[in-house]
């Protein structure tokens, strides 16, 4: 994420937010959705480009062309991992007056700076109207409802807190990759059997987000469920425990690869791969990558993150109705298709990720998705601020901010309380 989101995103998103009128969609479209409907274009904007999540929004594509066959869909995605690049772009847009017919974002705290600009309409109607207020779970309708209104809808449900290995190459330190470690120390000390078993890059990472997500990890498993929402709340940065954490946040940086902050996570997944790593913490999105990819089932394992095991770290990703977006019409439908039955098993079957409706078929999803949908229904549900479930974007902007300053210095007084500013409410 942090390449496009400097201290300048926070600025641009805002003016983007404010620069687009508070009138809605429903308001003044009209039932042909005004001159913008008439060219029957849905612009949908997300970052989906390339690999399992391009594979994951072409299945969503070919439901909307049979679903919604008076509109055309006008693919407008950005590269770049977890919509590093792509919110810089939206944030010009928005600035610019020109809103997509609909654009992806995390469902969670990172719609809030559209919510309370205005540049989102209530979509609450739609729920009913399709039938997702009986599709969904009670618990995720509840996280996606903000002062009794819900503004997005979700295509899938991912897990963050995972971590997937090269089972050759954590044989050479007669290690287990079928089980994780109990904690992470242990984990801590796997690596040390690793370094001396000659790996050189026992935890492959890339810049930006990836950084957060294995600082998040161990913070949930050093800190526990409840104190580690409690974070993203403000609550509890200048403890000690969280110095303690910290502490092993830096130790775990000392085993990664020197290119971390030049690289993405799929070139970080690549370490992985070619036996030039034994870990790498990513989201449960790296299962279609590795189906795009056409790796082998049997050259990588998955696990929770060490001590994390009975938490289920969520992100979803969801499309909104933007207000005065292009074609509303059009959007409603693709809207419609993203929280379809039909429309969430094309997606989701290549994403990696889960369907949020509770009426989807284990069966017909692939090995990895079948154990999540299981967890899914039994563990604690936690946030991901990473990925917007927990955090705003102004939020998120700041910690990655004080993320890659610390890849440098390695100052953890500095993080601690940089995170801790990062996160207070506004």
């Amino acid at each position: 994420m942090r390449g496009g989101l400097s201290k300048t995103l926070a600025v641009l998103s805002a003016a983007g937010l404010l620069a687009v009128s508070a009138c809605g969609n429903s308001d003044d479209s009209g039932s042909n959705g005004g001159g913008a409907s008439a060219n029957k274009d849905v612009t949908v904007f997300t970052w989906w480009a390339d690999g399992g999540e391009k594979a994951g929004l072409d299945g969503m594509v070919s439901v909307f062309n049979t679903e919604c066959k008076d509109y055309k869909f006008v693919n407008s995605a950005v590269a770049g991992g977890a919509g590093s690049n792509a919110k810089q772009v939206l944030a010009n847009d928005l600035q610019a007056g020109k809103p997509p017919s609909t654009f992806q974002a995390h469902a969670g705290a990172e719609l809030s700076d559209y919510i309370n600009a205005g540049q989102v309409d209530d979509i609450s109607d739609l729920y009913k109207e399709f039938g997702l207020d009986k599709a969904f779970p009670q618990n995720l309708i509840d996280n996606l409802t903000v002062d009794g209104k819900i503004y997005s809808i979700p295509a899938n449900v991912h897990r963050a807190n995972m971590v997937w290995t090269n089972p050759a190459v954590m044989k050479k330190a007669n290690l287990d990759p079928a089980t994780g470690p109990a904690s992470v120390d242990a984990w801590i000390a796997d690596m040390d059997k690793l370094k001396a078993a000659g790996v050189k890059t026992p935890l492959a990472i890339s810049k930006g987000f990836a950084q957060e997500m294995v600082l998040e990890v161990v913070l949930l498993a050093e800190l526990g469920p409840d104190k580690f929402t409690g974070l993203w709340k403000g609550e509890g940065w200048d403890g000690a425990e969280v110095k303690a954490a910290l502490d092993k946040y830096k130790k775990l940086l000392s085993y990664t690869n020197v290119d971390r902050e030049a690289i993405d996570w799929p070139d970080a997944l690549q370490y992985l791969n070619k036996g030039q790593a034994a870990y790498f913490v990513m989201g449960d999105w790296v299962a279609a990558q590795q189906l795009a990819n056409k790796v082998a089932d049997t050259a990588y394992t998955y696990w929770p993150a060490p001590g994390t095991a009975g938490n289920f770290q969520y992100l979803s990703d969801s499309f909104t109705l933007p207000t005065n977006g292009a074609d509303p019409d059009g959007a409603k439908c693709w809207l419609k298709v993203t929280g379809s039955a039909d429309g969430q098993k094309a997606f989701n079957t290549k994403k990696g990720s889960i369907p949020a409706r509770s009426d989807a078929v284990p069966a017909d999803y692939p090995k990895y998705q079948q154990s999540a949908m299981a967890d899914w229904k039994k563990d604690k549900i936690v946030p991901s601020c990473a990925h917007g479930a927990a955090c705003t974007l102004g939020q998120n902007n700041d910690i990655l901010s004080a993320l890659s300053q610390f890849s440098g210095s390695q100052d953890v007084a500095k993080l601690q309380s940089a995170l801790g500013t990062a996160t207070k409410p506004s």
